[in-house]
């Protein structure tokens, strides 16, 4: 006959043996990922029979009503709130739980707070880092407490089942914040494929219209060339706006196209142009060569459009200045002119797309965007940024 120590050691192994089932099931349920409220309604009828409920209920708190939601009932008991499929998160025994994270036992004398009554009921909270995202509630028919184990076993799961309540809104944020991004981008690519061509198509027509009332046939030529390149650029960017999702870099690299936007802008604007590179060798990654390229060249359009100015400037210079530790050279690149100047809440981009357009393309970069006043008049915009030096 064996001893009776040794008989109650195989129960507790025996009795133990369902909970770390259950636990290693949900454990690898969390691992698979998958629908959330599904993942909590699947393991709803496991942990009523780990806690040996007659019954329960799960509730997720809503991050916009911050109400309890009910979704999904198992059992014979019915729920407490008099079935109503949600509560206030401060409501009765769930808000006790979910107020002082910590497992509630509700007994049979005791009512909630809308008077309802029921059987007596465990609220276990489904919480993570102080965070409570749900509770599960649990009926007993029999009005016994649950034993101290039992509830150290509930804890453990209501916290499990938490951190992957947790991990769920995460996801829903970072994909909230891509979409947002990307949403950014796109616009940032419309901006600058269109609105810089059609905003320079709104400039030339009246003086194509005035040239062809006063019957210049040179002049009216030269702006209708003017409008007829710039639409057909528009086209062109469009089409690859719906085909890649971005405007397509010059394949000549960064310089390459600062040289051809350079020789377009006297072309158009009338202005004289220097263009001044001290970094001759400048070579930048795909990406920020196009976030480098559309903030110079929405710099260029602004003195074409509003500036009025007789010349300006395009250098690209060493700026040692910035110069970051993992990231030993850096370049400034400035755009000014001599024209009218800029009003300061323009300078600060309120008000002004392109501006903010510019100023989200140098974070990108790791860079910074300054706008101010040039001496002598006129505005000065300077982009500086860390480049790598085996690249520069």
């Amino acid at each position: 006959m064996r001893p009776a120590r040794s008989r109650d050691m195989n129960a507790s192994a025996a009795a133990a043996t369902p909970s770390t089932a259950i636990l290693a099931e949900i454990a690898a349920g969390l691992a698979h990922g998958g629908d959330l409220p599904e993942l909590l309604r699947r393991f709803l009828e496991p942990v009523v029979c780990l806690a040996g409920a007659s019954g329960g209920a799960v509730r997720v708190l809503s991050e916009t009503d911050q109400r309890l939601h009910r979704i999904s009932i198992a059992g014979d008991a019915a729920p407490t709130c008099r079935g109503q499929a949600a509560a206030d998160r401060h409501c009765g025994a769930c808000g006790a739980a979910v107020d002082a994270l910590r497992l509630v036992w509700v007994g049979d004398a005791e009512r909630c707070r809308d008077g309802a009554a029921g059987p007596s009921m465990l609220v276990v909270p489904l919480q993570h880092r102080g965070r409570v995202l749900g509770v599960y509630n649990l009926y007993y028919e029999s009005g016994v407490e649950p034993d101290a184990e039992v509830q150290s076993l509930l804890k453990s799961v209501g916290e499990l089942l938490g951190l992957a309540l947790d991990n769920a809104r995460l996801e829903r944020e970072n994909l909230r914040a891509t979409l947002l991004r990307e949403r950014q981008m796109m616009a940032a690519d419309v901006h600058d494929a269109l609105a810089q061509s059609l905003a320079f198509v709104r400039v030339r027509l009246p003086l194509l219209q005035d040239a062809m009332l006063a019957h210049d046939d040179e002049r009216s030529l030269r702006y209708w060339g003017d409008v007829k390149s710039a639409v057909g650029q528009a086209h062109a960017s469009l089409r690859a706006i719906l085909t890649h999702l971005r405007v397509p870099m010059d394949p000549q690299g960064l310089v390459h196209a600062l040289g051809v936007s350079a020789e377009t802008f006297r072309r158009s604007s009338g202005a004289e142009l220097e263009f001044v590179n001290e970094v001759p060798g400048l070579k930048l990654e795909p990406e920020r060569e196009t976030q480098v390229f559309h903030i110079v060249q929405e710099a260029l359009a602004n003195i074409a459009r509003h500036a009025a100015a007789g010349h300006a400037t395009l250098r690209i210079a060493p700026a040692p200045w910035i110069a970051a530790a993992d990231a030993a050279d850096a370049v400034e690149i400035v755009v000014e002119d001599d024209g009218a100047g800029i009003a300061a809440g323009a300078r600060d981009g309120a008000g002004h797309y392109g501006m903010e357009i510019m100023r989200e393309r140098a974070q990108r970069i790791g860079g910074t965007l300054e706008v101010g006043a040039r001496p002598g008049g006129g505005t000065r915009v300077r982009l500086a940024f860390p480049v790598e030096r085996a690249r520069a």
